[in-house]
C-alpha cells in the first residue's frame, strides 16, 4: 500500500468517527436530559461512597435487589443528613440496620409498606378430623 492510499484510509476511518459522534450526541432534549441524569447519579454514588462504610454500601447494593424504592429511601435520608452535617463519620451496618427500620415504620405509618405482612385466611367448614378418619 502506498502513502496516499493510507492516507485515504485515515481520513474516512476519522468522517466515520465523527458521523458516529454526531449521531450520538444528537437527538436535542433527550441526550441532554440523560446526561443530567447520569450527572446526578454520579453526584449521588459519590456522597454515598463518602458517608458509607462497604459493608454498609454493599446491604444498600442487596436491599436495592430486593425492594429498590426502599433502598432510595434510605439513600435519600442518607444524603438528607449528610448534607445538614448531622453525620459525624461514616455510617456502619449496624447504623444503616437502624434507619432501615425508621425508614420501614415510617412507611408503614403511611400506609405503604406493604410488603412486609403475610395475612392467611382459612375457610370455615372444611375438613375435620372426622372426615379425615372416613377416607381410611
Amino acid at each position: 500500500m502506498s502513502e496516499a492510499d493510507l492516507e485515504e484510509i485515515r481520513k474516512g476511518r476519522l468522517a466515520q468517527l465523527q458521523q458516529q459522534r454526531e449521531g450520538s450526541s444528537g437527538g436535542g432534549g433527550v441526550s441532554t436530559e440523560e446526561q443530567r441524569q447520569q450527572k446526578e447519579a454520579e453526584a449521588r454514588n459519590s456522597i454515598l461512597a463518602q458517608i458509607l462504610t462497604p459493608e454498609a454500601a454493599d446491604r444498600i447494593g442487596r436491599i436495592r435487589l430486593v425492594k429498590e424504592s426502599r433502598a432510595t429511601d434510605v439513600e435519600n435520608r442518607l444524603i438528607m443528613l449528610a448534607k445538614s452535617g448531622q453525620l459525624r463519620q461514616k455510617v456502619n451496618e449496624d447504623q444503616l440496620k437502624e434507619l432501615l427500620g425508621a425508614v420501614a415504620e415510617n412507611q408503614e405509618r403511611e400506609g405503604r409498606g406493604g410488603g412486609g405482612r403475610i395475612v392467611v385466611q382459612r375457610r370455615k367448614g372444611g375438613w375435620e378430623d372426622d372426615d379425615l378418619l372416613d377416607l381410611h
